[in-house]
């Protein structure tokens, strides 16, 4: 599968394993973020039991669905020029629906409805098990929407079907919506309050995968650190729980070295992660357990007290060091990625010079950076102008991106003469000779084939770098297999 989770991953059309008795079609593309991925999966899983196997070939699709992303406006406008090809081809196979999910949907609700004529069906991210009456409505000729927010809806009683799988990495849910309020962001407003699966569930679903082969998964959220069951219930509401729920409640620390002891030859991972949330058990923990990964996505948007104030981060530059410097303490060897946002409203060269400057004193394996798109809903695109101008926005992208890019190659050129352990994905992109897969520290690792496979972990001596990847030879099987 997969990148780092964070990035946007490019559409792609989602196979499932098919199902003799079904007659109906489904064909599936997903946008945006691993929720969105991992939503798709759940979404699959419901139709699977609705008479739909999936198709690769959108020509033949009964139904077609699109899992969409608002987190920035150039998502949106992939999708809208998807919606086109839809409609192009809904003209030679009438009977085809249509039907938008995910955070788009959310976002634009009756819209999608009456500007798109294509679209027959809007479902919001807490609505999918809804999917069977909205499609009974479709069928009957009606218009049909539920983008209504849940406080309670995790999935956790559904079994997703395993998309575009390698075999070898699972996503894993464990929480969905986010209470962060940040200034720039829709995915409160998409995704709602934040709430926790319940943990056995989640245990459950591991050992399924366990079961099946897997060897990787990721333990998947908005904000996973918030992670907090107590038997039901949003986070906010927490400190109006009883004794007893407080004094057995599951955190994220807990649920990560639950997972770690139960599975100790499975790899885990874990994503997204907020530093304001960001506790120094969950390092000790990482630094514990061998088989969770040294490797901590860490967004900061920006480098600037000032603009990190305007975006409600709660957090500082100096506090957002410090944590820098207990992780580096607690887990030496541990990678850390960003997320960061260049042109915010206001921003000012000396504010951009203080992201750089942040950049220098972290020296990120690699990163997520994007110039800021204007989003309606946000706070920030409702009450601050976007002053920044564009030629300036992608200047000062672009001084990131090249910083990022040296800091990257910083880090790969740490591992040469070392040998590193690799969890092999796929075939290289580059060569059918050579395998792919990452490190620890989620490096893209690539060495030759010889007798090894995919799904096997590997010891690999690291011999030469780029700023993004890692190359070398085996050196034999490592004790995780």
């Amino acid at each position: 599968m997969e990148k780092e989770i964070n990035e946007q991953l490019q559409g792609q059309s989602l196979v499932l394993e098919q199902k003799p008795e079904n007659t109906k079609k489904l064909y599936i593309e997903s946008y945006g973020c691993a929720m969105n991925f991992s939503d798709s999966e759940i979404v699959a899983s419901i139709l699977t039991n609705e008479g739909y196997n999936t198709t690769q070939i959108l020509e033949e699709a009964d139904l077609v669905l699109v899992n969409t992303c608002s987190i920035r406006d150039k998502a949106e406008q992939t999708v809208r020029k998807r919606l086109e090809k839809y409609n192009a081809v809904k003209r030679t196979n009438p009977t085809m629906k249509v039907g938008v999910l995910g955070c788009m949907a959310e976002r634009l609700k009756t819209q999608f409805l009456e500007e798109e004529k294509i679209v027959d069906m809007v479902v919001g991210p807490d609505a999918y098990k809804d999917l069977p009456n909205l499609l009974k409505e479709v069928e009957e000729g009606r218009e049909a929407i539920n983008v209504i927010l849940s406080k309670e809806e995790t999935y956790g009683d559904i079994s997703p079907v395993r998309l575009m799988s390698n075999g070898v990495t699972a996503f894993v849910s464990i929480t969905r919506g986010c209470d962060n309020m940040c200034t720039f962001c829709v995915v409160p407003f998409t995704r709602g309050r934040e709430r926790s699966r319940e943990p056995q569930s989640i245990m459950a679903e591991i050992q399924d995968l366990w079961d099946k082969g897997f060897k990787e998964i990721t333990l998947l959220g908005q904000n996973v650190d918030s992670y907090l069951w107590y038997g039901g219930g949003l986070k906010k509401d927490f400190d109006k729980a009883t004794e007893m729920q407080i004094a057995t409640a599951v955190k994220f620390e807990h649920l990560l070295e639950m997972v770690a002891v139960a599975f100790p030859k499975m790899r885990i991972r874990f994503s997204t992660s907020n530093p304001q949330d960001m506790h120094e058990e969950v390092l000790h923990v990482i630094a514990k357990y061998p088989n969770i990964c040294k490797h901590i996505h860490l967004p900061v948007q920006s480098g600037s007290n000032r603009i990190l104030a305007a975006m409600n981060r709660l957090h500082t530059r100096e506090e957002y060091m410090r944590l820098i410097d207990k992780i580096n303490t607690i887990i030496p060897n541990c990678g850390i990625t960003q997320d960061m946002i260049a042109g915010f409203p206001t921003e000012t060269e000396e504010d951009h010079q203080d992201t750089l400057s942040l950049m220098e004193y972290v020296k990120y394996s690699f990163g997520y950076m994007y110039a800021y798109s204007e989003r309606p809903g946000t706070l920030a695109g409702r009450k601050m102008e976007d002053d920044v101008p564009e030629a300036t926005k992608l200047r000062r992208l672009q001084e990131i991106v090249d910083l990022q890019r040296v800091h990257s190659g910083y880090r790969t050129q740490e591992f040469l003469g070392q040998t590193v352990e690799v969890l092999v994905e796929k075939t290289s992109k580059k060569s059918d000779h050579d395998l792919s897969g990452r490190n620890s520290q989620s490096i893209v690792v690539v060495f030759p084939k010889e007798h090894y496979k995919i799904g096997d972990f590997v010891n690999v001596q690291i011999t030469n770098c780029t700023s993004g990847t890692l190359i070398g030879k085996a050196v034999g099987y490592s004790e995780m297999n």
